[in-house]
């Protein structure tokens, strides 16, 4: 009996020291290996779906959602731009991407607070972890990697090159393999978790030209989610197609798309996508197709019987029945809020939460248990955050930027739900493709520092932001009632306002860091030489000269004004194409601002490592191409080796 007792206390004793131990070190339980396929996402739910997590984009904070509450019972602060998060497989941990500030914070949840960071490479994004929770892996938006971190030791284990943009992450049941979209080239890349190696490359199909151009077609781009489906055979990847064969136009250069991928030879199954006026055709009481743009994401009833499609720029939720041939059968027209981007489904099936981006709420809607039950809203929206910090008028033009939904303010910014500012500005930027146009090819520009660097166009035909209704009247089909050659009723000049203030604040499109520059973000050898090459004997400073590097801010008249009257600083460095044409000036200027097919403004070149192609018409595929292109004195007496260098030291500008 002694001996019994004496085992029995050294047991206690040896517990007690183990706990002591692990809650001195800090270390992190990995007791629960979790048996089911996961993608990162901004809202989440646990398993028993009793609480729902949603990363506020722009303010900054992780909400936790109560679902049987119905309320918000914490808001924790967290990184800059918070994208997207995923649980450790106990469900005690958030895991959150705050893209601006390059790491990964991570939120206990029982504490709901932030107990530790992780750095990563440039603007994380993505991020899941391996099914045991000891791993975590992390998707580099900017760096092209991702980054793999051992939980027990808080540290970088390694880093995986996967190619250009890459977004979200998602991880199969059996935890063999992590997919992972390329946001602009429409390819997915296939990592193997064993050998933490690619293994294989996904490129989606184009979808071919059609004899009506109205028919969906075009080059896959944007690529937002990669969801696995509940048995594990499928994945759904909702992305845009871009024609670029025609002039651009709302009806005829955008459409959305879902794409699904065979998981067992990891290939695209081709006639299984899902295409407007295809699988996504549903009509309204016209007997006219219904439109939806700027497909999202994508959440699967848990049986497997239904999919919802999130178009966060017509704001709709669009309902697969894949019991009934996997068509779409219902499409719920404008979910309230504004831009949602991602939804979750309650585990019975039969309540649908829906992340609201842009007010910050939550949308719920009711699916029904039955086959033939059709989704409906349920209530009013629930407020996710607190505070709202963002300027009211920024906010304002954030949501109209996003937006392709053709009834929510003073007028259409574009016809019939077809297309959003960001359905060619991709997440508010460029999208890598060149779009035909009356004036020739155009390279979709960035809108990083666009308030900042002068005249408006590749051209420089434009000094007004006011000036894009003629964008939005020729490209998305909005606006058409009003006069180009007038000035704007009051309602419609506040919409341009608001768009401008958002565009003109610094942070909602930062210049990106840079990943030519050494990790102490010095400059390199290289580039310092560049550096040099740049400011003297390649002359580059008499056009990108300046703060943000161009000379296009000195476009103006006497009295100080940006003016499109000002040509002198439009150059030809010999870069236009047959393709290009003369124009004669539009309403907006009075026709006083003709341009030829040669000259062109300086564009920033703060951030250009990021945007390629380059050049008005995106004929120049790196900085070493353009460089070398510039048909100058100065440049054409460089050597490669310098143009190296010049290109070395671009390319880390921030």
């Amino acid at each position: 009996m002694k001996k019994l007792i004496l085992f029995l206390l050294a047991g206690l004793i040896a517990v007690s020291i183990a706990g002591c131990t692990k809650k001195a070190s800090g270390t992190m339980e990995f007791d629960i290996t979790r048996d089911y396929a996961v993608n990162s996402n901004n809202i989440i739910m646990n398993k028993k779906g009793t609480m729902i997590y949603t990363a506020n984009i722009d303010i900054s904070t992780v909400s936790f959602f109560d679902t049987k509450k119905q309320k918000v019972v914490a808001e924790v602060k967290v990184g800059r731009e918070p994208r997207q998060m995923t649980l450790s497989p106990d469900e005690n941990y958030l895991y959150v991407a705050n893209m601006y500030d390059n790491k990964i914070d991570i939120v206990s949840i029982k504490d709901k607070k932030v107990i530790g960071s992780l750095e990563t490479g440039i603007e994380p994004f993505g991020v899941v972890t391996s099914q045991d929770g000891k791993t975590l892996y992390v998707a580099n938006y900017r760096s092209g990697t991702v980054s793999v971190f051992d939980l027990q030791q808080k540290k970088q284990v390694e880093e995986i090159e996967v190619g250009d943009r890459p977004r979200s992450l998602a991880i199969t049941a059996d935890g063999s393999k992590i997919y992972v979209p390329q946001y602009l080239n429409g390819s997915i890349t296939v990592i193997d978790t064993v050998g933490n190696e690619v293994v294989k490359e996904i490129q989606l199909a184009q979808s071919p030209d059609k004899s009506d151009v109205k028919k969906s077609q075009g080059i896959p781009n944007s690529l937002e989610q990669f969801v696995i489906s509940p048995d594990g055979k499928t994945a759904w990847v909702p992305h845009m197609l871009t024609n670029i064969d025609t002039p651009i136009h709302f009806e005829e250069t955008i459409f959305p798309a879902i794409s699904v991928i065979d998981l067992e030879r990891d290939e695209e199954i081709i006639d299984k996508r899902k295409e407007l006026f295809d699988e996504i055709n549903v009509s309204d009481s016209k007997n006219q197709t219904i439109i939806v743009s700027n497909p999202y994401d994508i959440v699967f009833k848990p049986d497997g019987s239904k999919a919802y499609a999130v178009m966060s720029g017509s704001e709709d939720l669009v309902v697969f029945d894949l019991n009934r041939g996997g068509n779409a059968t219902q499409i719920v027209r404008r979910i309230n809020g504004d831009n949602p981007r991602g939804a979750v489904v309650s585990p019975d099936g039969e309540s649908l939460f829906v992340h609201n981006a842009m007010s910050h709420d939550m949308s719920v809607l009711k699916a029904g248990g039955g086959t033939y039950s059709r989704v409906k809203a349920a209530g009013e929206n629930i407020a996710l955050v607190s505070n709202d910090p963002m300027d009211p008028l920024e906010r304002e033009g954030k949501k109209i930027f996003y937006s392709a939904n053709s009834d929510e303010y003073a007028a259409e910014i574009t016809g019939n739900n077809w297309m959003s500012c960001a359905s060619c500005h991709a997440d508010g930027d460029m999208n890598g493709l060149t779009l035909l146009t009356p004036k020739g090819p155009r390279n979709v520009p960035s809108n990083v520092l666009t308030t900042k660097t002068g005249l408006f166009m590749w051209d420089g035909s434009r000094d007004d932001f006011e000036d894009y209704l003629l964008t939005v009247q020729g490209e998305m089909g909005g606006m058409m009632k009003y006069d180009a050659g007038n000035p704007l009723p009051e309602d419609i000049a506040h919409m341009y306002d608001a768009m401008f203030a958002f565009l003109d604040n610094p942070e909602s499109f930062p210049p990106p860091k840079s990943p030519y520059r050494l990790k102490d973000g010095e400059l390199s050898e290289a580039a310092l030489e560049g550096k040099e090459l740049f400011e003297g004997k390649a002359g580059c400073l008499s056009c990108h000269g300046g703060n943000n590097f161009t000379d296009s801010v000195k476009a103006v008249d006497r009295n100080g004004q940006l003016t499109t009257d000002n040509q002198d600083f439009l150059y030809d460095i010999g870069t236009s194409n047959t393709l290009d044409k003369e124009s004669a000036g539009d309403a907006r200027a009075a026709m006083k601002n003709p341009r030829d097919q040669k000259r062109f403004d300086t564009p920033t070149l703060r951030g250009v490592w990021a945007t390629a192609p380059y050049f008005h018409d995106g004929s120049a595929k790196t900085l070493e191409d353009a460089i070398s292109r510039h048909n100058t004195k100065e440049l054409s007496g460089l050597t490669r080796g310098e143009i190296t260098k010049i290109a070395e030291y671009v390319g880390s500008l921030e």
